[in-house]
């Protein structure tokens, strides 16, 4: 919700939530007027689960959804999709993942994602904490939201420093930096064009 305020997206049109949020939806989707597209969900790497041999964003289960899909946005299935975004969030975890040892930098998930068509990719090296990243997430997009000349590298550097310097909570009345700590605010990594995000949805 904080970042499609931020880009100044169509709340009922633009956001898809629990059932909605469905592979589905995704694989349907025209995502060519799109600039920006976020995926808030949870990260697979291969071996998370009993058969899984390719990286996934985890959708809405087909328990829940009712469709004959299994949810799962694996690699393979990203690499159908049509992108026209100059960014996209991989917000979950471990979606710049290497793949074992002697792998490359980043997982097969974020590369299907730029061979879709993204400009550019935000995506996590390791598991996150929602809060922060849901924190992160929002200074970033108000960043750019608040200045269309400043670039995707230098906002994601700006959010953060925020989460660095953020006093979150107090202790025995000293204030503490709740998100300062590396294993907060480094996992996002940018990848791709760094520049500014062009006008449109």
């Amino acid at each position: 919700m904080t970042i499609a305020k931020a880009v100044g997206a169509n709340l009922d049109r633009d956001l898809y939530f629990g059932e909605r949020a469905t592979e589905k939806t995704v694989k349907g989707f025209d995502f060519e007027p799109y600039r920006v597209i976020s995926f808030a969900t949870h990260g697979l790497i291969p071996g998370d689960l009993n058969g899984l041999y390719e990286p996934v964003l985890a959708l809405t289960n087909p328990i829940v959804s009712g469709e004959k899909e299994d949810g799962l946005l694996t690699m393979t299935k990203v690499l159908g999709l049509k992108l026209n975004a100059d960014l996209a969030i991989l917000s979950a975890c471990n979606t710049a993942a290497a793949e074992g040892k002697g792998s490359e930098a980043v997982s097969g998930l974020g590369r299907a994602f730029l061979y879709a068509g993204a400009g550019s990719i935000i995506a996590s090296h390791w598991p996150v904490s929602s809060s922060a990243t849901t924190t992160m997430m929002g200074h970033f997009f108000d960043k750019l939201s608040a200045d269309t000349t400043l670039s995707r590298a230098t906002a994601l550097q700006q959010a953060r420093l925020y989460l660095i310097d953020d006093k979150n909570f107090e202790f025995n009345g000293a204030p503490h930096y709740a998100y300062a700590h590396p294993i907060f605010w480094a996992p996002f990594t940018l990848i791709g064009d760094g520049g500014t995000i062009q006008p449109g949805a």
